[in-house]
């Protein structure tokens, strides 16, 4: 991705020349693709060219264990699928920043599956004149109701046997979901070759993960074993994404399976 950065923030450029201030752009992509490494090296060369930018991840909006409804469905224990962020807060933070308020930055720590309490975060000065908000649903959309019917895999099938937690997750993304994205200006996906390659990249970044904390002498992250059933509780909609989204995003980018951009 050498010389992806230089090109996506030429295009936003163009977009916010075109668009105004501020521009919201949505990075959506398969867990281990490489959105966060890519929107930070975007925003370093946004900023060294007078375009205020920030990086919200959607990972960084997720609730705490007992704020999730689990009494929905105890899969909902698990974060990441819609229904384990707070989007209401990602709209006051787009507001905020529309308005020039200053906010507390969210963030996220996953090594001990909470939100840093409100003393440790960073609080932010407005205005910026591009935000980007990535994750690996950014954009997403719901499914059709016959298409939740069949299972995807053995985790949907044997642990959501009657669909009541797919169903949620659709319909979070019908309401405060689509309240959330509707905010965005422009959306980019980065579509992974196909779901097969996600749980090798993710188990990349658990490892990468494991070792960054070791440095800090904690421990924490999930083992391999823990990654291929956590990636399970993604699948039905990366792979709904990876068909629809390109269908409608202002820009897809088609990686291979080393994350090499081929189209």
């Amino acid at each position: 991705m050498t010389a992806l950065p230089d090109q996506l923030a030429d295009t936003i450029w163009r977009w916010l020349s075109e668009h105004g201030w501020p521009l919201i752009v949505g990075v959506c992509g398969a867990q281990g693709a490489g959105k966060s490494t890519l929107c930070d090296a975007v925003a370093d060369r946004l900023d060294a060219n007078a375009i205020a930018t920030k990086v919200l991840s959607i990972d960084d909006l997720y609730l705490a264990p007992e704020d999730r409804p689990v009494d929905v469905h105890p899969l909902f224990a698990t974060r990441g699928v819609p229904g384990t962020h707070d989007p209401a807060l990602g709209v006051q933070i787009i507001e905020r920043m529309e308005g020039d308020q200053p906010i507390s930055w969210p963030c996220f720590d996953k090594a001990t599956d909470r939100p840093y309490p409100e003393d440790q975060r960073q609080h932010t000065e407005f205005p910026f004149d591009v935000l980007l908000l990535e994750g690996w649903c950014v954009g997403a959309v719901p499914q059709a109701e016959a298409d939740l019917i069949a299972p995807v895999n053995p985790l949907e099938r044997d642990e959501d046997p009657d669909g009541v937690w797919r169903r949620y997750v659709n319909a979070q993304l019908a309401g405060p979901y689509a309240a959330l994205f509707a905010k965005l200006d422009r959306l980019i996906l980065l579509a992974a070759p196909g779901f097969e390659v996600v749980q090798g990249w993710r188990t990349q970044q658990e490892h990468d993960l494991r070792r960054k904390l070791a440095l800090e002498g904690r421990t924490g992250g999930m083992s391999d074993t823990e990654v291929a059933r956590f990636i399970q509780h993604y699948e039905r909609l990366t792979r709904y994404i990876l068909t629809e989204m390109p269908t409608r995003a202002d820009l897809t980018i088609r990686l291979d399976a080393e994350r090499r951009v081929i189209d």
